[in-house]
């Protein structure tokens, strides 16, 4: 098993939009090969708590540190939002879809090597769709495109992956072949955060969970972290939230 240095401390966290917090002062600290569902209401953060793991969304205070043997901790960040962000009709091959996987390595311009069509070709046969490399992703299924976002990850090679509702509106086959691989990615030692709604499916495969709504519930063992108590107080938390509130009052930095 490779190892892997990509501990996340999260100190006193808050990310927004013009100051309204979507993520309100989340502390906790995610160790090395952590497989962690991420949980809780409709409008929780979850989402949001992802993009700013990715380094897509700015924190409004406090601190994200991802400890990393890279320079660029990017690098050793493999994000997979939520499946409205792919336009389907948009003419490129499953081939070059999953291709893009490798863009770190060769940038913009460069062309593939004959090891890295390999390497794509293998991911392709990884998530089951080997021989579907010539398709255009618009003539695939949901279940099909998800196989094939997954084939980029693997391609991307990094110890963190943030996986944003990765099962959603997929049929029940796929989701048990992509949690396979989930969990061979987790047995590898890396680090994996997943955006979750199926209860049943969490308790099943995922020994960690955040709760979130809108600030930390609870994290730890699933078992510890799934109970009916704290459930209902990340429902309660989100009923309470409102919407209209003035803008988040940070303190200011002493």
């Amino acid at each position: 098993m490779v190892e892997y240095a990509n501990m996340i401390k999260i100190d006193n966290l808050t990310l927004g939009y013009e100051r309204h917090p979507a993520v309100h002062h989340l502390s906790v600290t995610i160790p090395t090969g952590a497989l962690v569902a991420v949980v809780g209401p409709n409008g929780a953060g979850k989402s949001t708590l992802l993009k700013g793991l990715a380094g897509e969304s700015k924190p409004l205070d406090g601190h994200i540190h991802i400890q990393s043997s890279a320079r660029n901790r990017r690098r050793e960040i493999a994000y997979m939002p939520q499946r409205n962000e792919m336009d389907g009709s948009f003419p490129v091959s499953v081939f070059d879809m999953v291709a893009m996987g490798l863009w770190r390595e060769i940038g913009a311009f460069r062309g593939l090597s004959r090891t890295q069509r390999q390497r794509t070709l293998d991911a392709l046969d990884a998530v089951g769709l080997g021989g579907f490399e010539t398709r255009t992703i618009g003539s695939l299924s949901g279940g099909q495109l998800q196989r094939a976002r997954f084939a980029r990850l693997i391609l991307q090679d990094a110890p963190l992956i943030l996986l944003d509702e990765p099962f959603a509106a997929i049929d029940a086959r796929t989701v048990d072949d992509l949690i396979a691989l989930i969990l061979l990615w987790h047995g590898e030692g890396r680090t994996v955060l997943t955006v979750a709604h199926d209860f049943e499916q969490v308790r099943r495969h995922f020994p960690t969970c955040l709760l979130l709504a809108r600030e930390l519930v609870a994290f730890g063992p699933t078992r510890e972290v799934m109970t009916e108590a704290l459930l209902a107080r990340a429902r309660h938390l989100s009923e309470a939230f409102d919407e209209r509130a003035a803008e988040c009052h940070l303190k200011e930095a002493a």
